[in-house]
């Protein structure tokens, strides 16, 4: 039970981090913090995502280059080149650490306005903070399982951010519905969504990319909509308009 409830724990605050702060502000803008908020984030976001943590400069410019080339070869996690889930995320992952680690030539378009903390990032995605954070989960999970079978849920607690990507690259470029008829392979995957926070509103997302709520109809529900309004009232952030 209590591991269940540690497995939900992690899957939502990863989530909500990766939708809020790397793809929402860093990638699209959709709202404006200041520096000192910035790096709470940051931390925030680390603390959240442990062994998964992604770099919100390195997420905004590889998501930039998804919106700029979707489905194209240039995409780097278009499920329209890759045999499998897994040759997606093996694409996605090389594309990453070459962008992270300055080894790929990116266009300087995708790298105005991102948030940028670098001594921060060496530090939380060096492999040594990512074994840390794996051997914590490994205890935490020996320490709360009633049954070493909730150990196979350990690889997707410790790379939950992959885990979260690949839904939405690979299943919303898949399967679903269509709000919108664009040029591209996005769909809603989920009618209401409280698994993915709004992210499987895919093909609203890719209709209007900075809107701070991925939902368009009725039924579609984005929950992280009223913590950005709840965060503008408190003055946290500000609403780009």
């Amino acid at each position: 039970m209590w591991t269940l409830i540690l497995f939900i724990l992690i899957w939502y605050s990863s989530l909500f981090c990766q939708t809020f702060f790397q793809h929402r502000y860093a990638a699209h803008r959709a709202f404006r913090m200041s520096r000192s908020w910035e790096k709470i984030f940051f931390v925030f976001t680390y603390i959240a995502q442990g062994s998964s943590y992604m770099s919100p400069r390195t997420y905004g410019i590889m998501h930039r280059m998804h919106h700029a080339y979707t489905d194209t070869i240039k995409d780097p996690h278009s499920p329209e080149f890759s045999k499998n889930v897994f040759e997606m995320m093996f694409r996605t992952r090389n594309i990453y650490n070459r962008i992270h680690t300055g080894k790929f030539e990116v266009e300087e378009r995708f790298t105005h306005n991102l948030p940028e903390w670098n001594s921060f990032d060496r530090l939380a995605s060096s492999p040594l903070s990512r074994i840390l954070w794996s051997v914590g989960y490994l205890a935490l999970f020996l320490l709360l399982s009633s049954s070493l079978w909730y150990l196979l849920l350990l690889p997707v607690v410790i790379t939950m951010g992959a885990f979260h990507g690949a839904i939405i690259n690979w299943f919303a470029h898949k399967y679903g519905y269509r709000n919108f008829k664009l040029k591209n392979t996005s769909q809603n995957l989920l009618v209401v969504d409280v698994l993915m926070l709004g992210e499987s509103y895919h093909n609203n997302h890719h209709k209007n990319p900075s809107a701070i709520n991925f939902g368009k109809r009725w039924h579609e529900f984005d929950p992280v909509f009223p913590l950005i309004k709840a965060l503008a009232w408190f003055r946290i952030i500000k609403i780009s308009k």
